[in-house]
């Protein structure tokens, strides 16, 4: 059993609009965190935008580890597959809201969809590089730059971690010890101040970019 943060950070709600997405979109259905959205298995064709909250997106490996491919936040829109069944589970790490975006059969939507999905993509393979090309110093200060980039508060200098140590541990393919001594070792080198467990400050932004060259 996987731990579920009740934490709610606070993020701004995206809107369904601009962009064509105006006539994709359902209701907003909230979900609890640790909710299912959806399972391995499952049949796929609904998309889903994150109207607020964090979703994560994950594999099971046959030892039974996790390995999540990514986190989901305001405005990101998921659930693409190349087939008729999910390859993946999905579920709420905060209390989220979801829209349901059903494709239609307009030319506009159709780029549009194929816009997010290439964006989808983009991310799933910067992921691989991040893995791929740094040591854990290096997989972590990729991490919070990115958390920070994606919501925007690199000037304030903060960043929110609304997932739990395990989660960015199975996001970086790292042992929750791992994770923990990074970020201690980060905070002794004054690259970072942990406000606390879910609230960083980045006290030195070049010396957390020069870790992932």
């Amino acid at each position: 059993m996987f731990d579920a943060s009740p934490f709610i950070p606070a993020q701004p709600v995206a809107t369904c609009d601009g962009e064509r997405l105006t006539a994709l979109c359902g209701p907003v259905a909230t979900f609890n965190a640790g909710s299912e959205i959806y399972a391995e298995g499952d049949q796929a064709g609904a998309l889903y935008q994150v109207a607020f909250g964090v979703v994560r997106v994950y594999r099971l490996l046959a030892d039974g580890r996790r390995q999540i491919c990514a986190f989901h936040m305001a405005g990101d829109v998921f659930g693409f597959e190349a087939g008729n069944e999910r390859h993946v589970f999905a579920d709420a790490v905060t209390l989220a809201g979801l829209r349901t975006l059903k494709a239609g059969s307009q030319a506009d939507l159709s780029r549009e969809l194929y816009r997010l999905a290439m964006q989808s993509l983009t991310h799933a393979h910067d992921h691989l590089l991040t893995l791929g090309r740094n040591d854990a110093a290096g997989r972590v200060a990729a991490f919070l730059i990115e958390m920070a980039d994606r919501q925007g508060t690199r000037d304030d200098n903060r960043v929110a971690l609304p997932m739990s140590r395990t989660d960015i541990a199975d996001y970086l393919g790292l042992t929750i010890e791992t994770v923990s001594r990074v970020l201690t070792r980060m905070k002794e080198a004054r690259v970072l101040r942990l406000a606390s467990s879910r609230d960083v400050q980045v006290l030195r932004w070049e010396a957390l970019e020069d870790m992932t060259a």
